[in-house]
C-alpha cells in the first residue's frame, strides 16, 4: 500500500522486542520538526533501530538518526535500512564530522596485525622507489641520447636553489660541528698529553664522514621536503595531469632537472662542508688549545691522506640520488589534498634522513673491512 504524501514520520517500539525501534513514514526535510519530536519522545530502552519500513529518507533524516545514536551511545552500524537507502546513508555517514571514532583494538593479535600492515606498506614503498629509480635512469639515458629533451633553464634554477642558497647554512653548521668535535676531543686527549692529535681527529672525521653526512642530512630536510611540496602542489592543482595531456613526460620536466641539480651540487656542498669543519677545528686549536695555526696546518699537511677525502666525496652522488628520488617520488604520490601534501612531505624527510644514515653506516663498515 502506498504511503500518503502527508504521512509524518513514525517511531514505535516493536511489540515483541521493546528494545527494537521500528520507523515508518517520510523522514525528510518537510517533516524535520516531526522527526525531532518523535526522537525526543522515545524511551531510553531503545537499543536498535529498524528503518526498513521508511518510505522516503533524505539527508535530514539520516543526520537526525546519527545524532540520536550519538546521544544514546548506540552503534549506528547496526541500524537496518532499505537497500535503496543504503547509498545515501553511507554517503552522509562518511562526511559526518562528529561521528564517533572507531575504537582501537589492543592485544597481541591487534599489534601483530598493525606490524604486518606496516611491513607491507614499507615493502611497497621500497618496490616503488626501486621502480622509480629504474624509470629515472632509463629516461636519463634517453635524455643523453637526445639532448633536446634536457631542460637547461630548469636545471640551473634548481642548482641555485639546492646549492647556492644552502651554502651559508651548510658552512655555518659544519664550522660549529668541527669546533665541537675539537673541543670534545681535546678534553679526552689532554688526559694523555696528546692534545695535538685533535688535528687528526677533526681532519679524518670531516673528510670521511661528517662533511658528506651533515650536508646530506641538511639537504634531506631542506631540499627533499621542498621537492615533495612543489611537485605535490602541482599534483593537487592537476598541473601534472595537464603536462601529460600536452604529451610531455613529468619525469623529464620535474624529476630529471632536480636529480641532476643534486648530483652536481651535493659534492660541491660537501667540499664546502669539509673546509668549514676543518676551519672550525683550526679555530678551536688556535684560540683554545694553544696550537698555532702554522703548527696546526703543518700537522694536518703531514697526516692528512687523500684517500679520506676521496672516500667522503664518493658517497656524495649516492646521497644526492637518494634525496632527489625520494623527494620527487613522494611528491608524485600526493593524492590531491592539503593533508596528503603534508603527510608526503613528512614521509620524504623521514625516509631520506633514514636512508642516508643507513647507507653511510654500510659504507663505513665496508671501507673499514677493505682497509681503506
Amino acid at each position: 500500500m502506498t504511503v500518503p504524501a502527508s504521512q509524518p514520520p513514525t517511531a514505535e517500539p516493536d511489540p515483541q522486542d521493546p528494545a527494537l525501534l521500528r520507523l515508518g513514514g517520510r523522514w525528510t526535510l518537510d517533516h524535520a520538526l516531526d522527526i525531532g519530536r518523535a526522537l525526543r519522545e522515545l524511551p531510553d530502552s531503545v537499543g536498535a533501530i529498524d528503518a526498513s519500513a521508511v518510505d522516503r529518507l533524505d539527508s535530514v533524516g539520516v543526520l537526525q538518526l546519527l545524532r540520536y545514536a550519538e546521544r544514546r551511545q548506540l552503534d549506528y552500524t547496526t541500524f537496518r535500512f532499505r537497500d535503496d537507502h543504503r547509498a545515501l546513508v553511507a554517503a552522509i555517514e562518511d562526511v559526518h564530522d562528529d561521528r564517533p571514532k572507531a575504537r582501537r583494538e589492543y592485544g597481541f593479535a591487534a599489534a601483530l596485525a598493525r606490524l604486518g600492515y606496516a611491513v607491507q606498506d614499507n615493502s611497497r614503498e621500497i618496490v616503488a622507489l626501486v621502480s622509480f629509480l629504474g624509470e629515472t635512469l632509463v629516461k636519463l639515458g634517453r635524455t643523453i641520447l637526445d639532448p633536446r629533451r634536457f631542460r637547461l633553464t630548469s636545471t640551473i634554477h634548481h642548482m641555485e636553489q639546492v646549492g647556492l642558497d644552502a651554502v651559508p647554512l651548510v658552512a655555518l653548521l659544519s664550522f660549529l660541528v668541527g669546533a665541537v668535535i675539537a673541543f670534545l676531543g681535546a678534553q679526552i686527549l689532554a688526559d694523555f698529553g696528546a692534545t695535538i692529535f685533535v688535528v687528526e681527529l677533526v681532519s679524518i672525521a670531516f673528510l670521511r664522514e661528517f662533511g658528506v653526512l651533515l650536508t646530506a642530512i641538511l639537504l634531506a630536510g631542506r631540499t627533499a621536503s621542498a621537492f615533495t611540496a612543489q611537485i605535490g602542489a602541482m599534483v593537487s592543482r592537476e598541473e601534472v595531469d595537464a603536462i601529460r595531456t600536452l604529451g610531455l613526460d613529468p619525469v623529464d620536466l620535474l624529476v630529471i632537472p632536480r636529480v641532476i641539480a643534486l648530483l652536481v651540487m651535493l659534492p660541491l656542498l660537501t667540499f664546502i662542508a669539509m673546509l668549514a669543519g676543518l676551519l672550525g677545528g683550526l679555530s678551536v686549536g688556535a684560540f683554545s688549545l694553544d696550537i698555532p695555526p702554522q703548527a696546526y696546518l703543518a700537522r694536518m699537511h703531514e697526516q692528512m691522506e687523500l684517500r679520506h677525502f676521496l672516500i667522503g666525496m664518493s658517497k656524495a652522488p649516492l646521497f644526492a640520488l637518494v634525496i632527489g628520488l625520494i623527494g620527487c617520488l613522494e611528491g608524485l604520490q600526493v593524492q590531491g589534498t592539503a593533508q596528503s601534501v603534508g603527510e608526503r612531505t613528512t614521509s620524504s624527510v623521514v625516509q631520506t634522513i633514514a636512508l642516508v644514515i643507513v647507507f653511510d653506516a654500510m659504507a663505513a663498515i665496508w671501507f673499514m673491512y677493505m682497509d681503506w
